[in-house]
């Protein structure tokens, strides 16, 4: 059954200008849902993966500070030798001119 309500507007002759028809139905509920929490497990989630990701840029961080610092190791022993060879040569050419009074 339902429910129907009709409107009508007459203009100074009475003639019928405007007509508006009205149907629903009596008793009709509406019910809006609203969201069921998951958009807090999608937070959740999004907080999560950029935590690992924060971890991950520290922890390549750390290897590429690991890694300058052995290869700054490496050019200090390579130094270290290179001044070893050029004492030795010193020391060599020193003897051959016979200027071997250090």
């Amino acid at each position: 059954m339902s429910e129907e309500r009709i409107t009508e507007r007459t203009d100074a002759s009475g003639n019928v200008t405007e007509r508006v028809i009205e149907r629903g139905t009596p008793g009709l509920t509406v019910v809006e849902r609203r969201g069921g929490g998951g958009g807090v497990v999608v937070g959740l989630i999004i907080v999560f993966a950029l935590g690992i990701l924060g971890f991950f840029l520290f922890d390549m961080n750390k290897s590429e500070t690991a890694k300058d610092d052995a290869i700054t190791q490496a050019v200090g022993k390579v130094g270290d030798g290179a001044q070893k060879v050029g004492d030795a040569a010193d020391r060599a050419a020193d003897k051959l001119t016979g200027d071997d009074t250090k």
